[in-house]
Parts: C-alpha cells; structure tokens; sequence
C-alpha cells in the first residue's frame, strides 16, 4: 500500500444485504492523490458469501444539495475533475444523454473525457444490438458522430449534475465556465406512500 495511504478497519452488527446471515466489515482507506486530492476509499466485505461493493467519496465533497453545471467548450475542459455520486443525475443534453440516481447506481471519478468514453461504449452496445433498418439506427450514428467530435473537444456540450444529497461535484479547469446552483429537495407525501384513508 502506497506511504500516503492510510487503512482502518471496522466492523458493524448490521447484516450481510445479500446473504442476510453474514456480518459487514467496512475496510476504510483515505488516500493522497498525487494532484494533491485526498479519497475516501470504503470497501464493504460478507464474512459469509463474499459480498463486496466499493466507494469512493473525494475529502472535497461538500455535500450541498443543488444542480451543477460546467459549459465544455474547449479541449481543456474535458480535463475538468468529475466525481458523480449514487444519488446524481447526470445529463448532457446536447447529446441527448443521461444518467438517473438510484441504488445501483455507480459512482463516477473521473473527467469530463472519461464519462464521454463511458456514454460512447454504452451508446456502441446498444447500436451493435439494433438493425440497421431500425428508425433508431440513423439517430444513433448521429450521437456516435456528436460524441467523437466531443471527446475531440470540436463539440461544446453542457455538462449537468443533479445532486438532492449533495454528493456530487465538479472541479472545473475554467471557473468561467462553472456554475452551482443550489436546491432544496422537498419530499411529497406519494413518495412516503401516504393516503387519507
């Protein structure tokens, strides 16, 4: 393990969410990038049917619930530090592309670059597994085309995050091109499954 990482281990009474017999143990790593970031690193562990998930949560993560956008228009934008929670929606609206919250969500830690690579494979799959006499196909090869321009920096895009936790961020290369705004997240009644009767 690298000199600027350091490891604690704790473990927790909860049950296992998969097998619900074993026991968690959470193996927890904070970590000095080189560019001078510091990442929490969570490892969740079964001592009974080796369930394992990992996290990473950047130390610069403020936790302010809000909309984040970044207006790429340039190559070194896309060097633009990205770190995209579970519980934030990404989308670029340009390209017609997005990503919802959820429990399964993955975590994203990367650039602006690497989550276009991300979309391009995901938007490759999905053409493979059409016709080509299928209306979708043409308007796929259109997005393919916008996204390799993109990545190239030819293409300027927005970038936004949805964030109601608050966990997401964006380190932008030019703060001219970085906006935050921030929301408050009011619960309805029907995500509660309340009723009258």
């Amino acid at each position: 393990m690298s000199e600027k990482a350091k490891e604690t281990e704790e473990e927790f009474s909860f049950k296992c969410p998969s097998c619900k017999d074993g026991i968690i143990t959470i193996n927890k790593t904070i970590y000095d990038s080189q560019d001078g970031d510091k990442l929490l690193i969570l490892k969740f562990e079964c001592n009974e049917c080796n369930f394992t998930k990992n996290d990473i949560i950047p130390m610069a993560t403020k936790m302010i619930p809000g909309m984040i956008t970044l207006k790429v228009k340039s190559e070194r934008d896309l060097k633009s530090k990205i770190y995209r929670s579970p519980t934030g929606k990404l989308e670029i609206p340009e390209l017609e592309l997005l990503v919802e919250p959820g429990p399964r969500a993955d975590f994203y830690f990367t650039n602006v670059e690497g989550i276009l690579l991300r979309f391009e494979e995901a938007v490759r799959i999905y053409k493979n597994n059409l016709n080509e006499s299928d209306p979708q196909y043409s308007d796929i090869e259109i997005i393919l085309g916008d996204l390799d321009k993109a990545i190239k920096g030819e293409f300027p895009f927005t970038l936004k995050i949805t964030d109601l936790a608050g966990g997401s961020y964006i380190m932008p290369q030019d703060e001219s091109h970085y906006s935050f705004e921030p929301r408050e997240y009011e619960r309805s009644d029907n995500e509660y499954n309340f009723n009258d009767s």
